[in-house]
């Protein structure tokens, strides 16, 4: 499978989990390589971004295909996994959905050592899970794309996927949210796809703590008003921008 590279080891990390409804709970990281979104802000844009793609990104870089990629198996992932004292797991990207057949062998072969390890998915809620892969995970994080990502609707938007999650009681939906647009959009949403208020979660835009602050009070009132929930972003808090944290 394919996993982002960092400092010439797959992108694994033990930390906390920065936001959401898991906020607060240490974890152990795994970032997948490749999308099938192309949002120009996006944080991981190493994943997705490279050399002779076509699409835009607000930092007008490109990346190298090859040095942001680490190939490994699913043998030894566990392996690598195995070593870490915390059983609970976020399966992040780029888009993990992309590649469930290896990471539900890997799933598997975990729970074979340990039937307590559990499961986080982060997910852009453009693809339907399998059934089997579905089975295996205790937690959906949805986000789907609001226009602000530049790309079309029809891209970012799949309604029979939001619909599917929509009635997954595993599921939440999180949105990264900084104007009354955002809002507005967040509502169209919900109403037209039947997403429960009580499963949707609202944070603030940024990528240092100022940032947060400046759109926290204003999201917050908001986030009253409709009965959503509000999640700070932890691991900006405490390290920033800064990967592998």
């Amino acid at each position: 499978m394919k996993l982002a590279r960092l400092d010439n080891c797959p992108e694994i990390f033990h930390t906390l989990q920065g936001e959401g409804v898991s906020v607060g709970k240490a974890a152990v990281f795994v970032r997948t390589s490749r999308c099938n979104l192309h949002c120009r802000w996006c944080d991981t844009d190493y994943t997705w971004n490279f050399k002779g793609t076509p699409w835009e990104h607000d930092r007008g870089i490109k990346h190298d295909k090859a040095a942001c990629t680490f190939e490994i198996s699913p043998a030894s992932l566990v392996e690598r996994l195995a070593t870490y004292p915390c059983r609970h797991i976020v399966l992040t990207g780029g888009e993990p959905l992309l590649q469930q057949e290896e990471l539900l062998e890997a799933i598997r072969s975990l729970r074979q050592l340990d039937p307590e390890w559990t499961f986080e998915v982060e997910t852009n809620g453009t693809r339907i899970p399998d059934p089997a892969f579905e089975a295996v995970i205790s937690q959906f994080n949805v986000s789907p794309k609001l226009a602000h990502s530049g790309m079309d609707a029809a891209l970012r938007i799949v309604p029979a996927a939001l619909t599917h999650f929509a009635r997954n009681p595993k599921a939440w939906f999180k949105f990264v949210a900084s104007s009354n647009a955002d809002i507005e959009e967040i509502e169209a949403l919900a109403q037209a796809h039947q997403i429960p208020a009580s499963r949707i979660v609202l944070m603030p835009e940024g990528r240092t703590s100022q940032d947060l602050d400046r759109h926290s009070a204003e999201l917050a009132a908001r986030v009253l008003e409709k009965g959503w929930r509000f999640s700070d972003r932890l691991h900006v808090r405490l390290w920033g921008d800064r990967r592998g944290v």
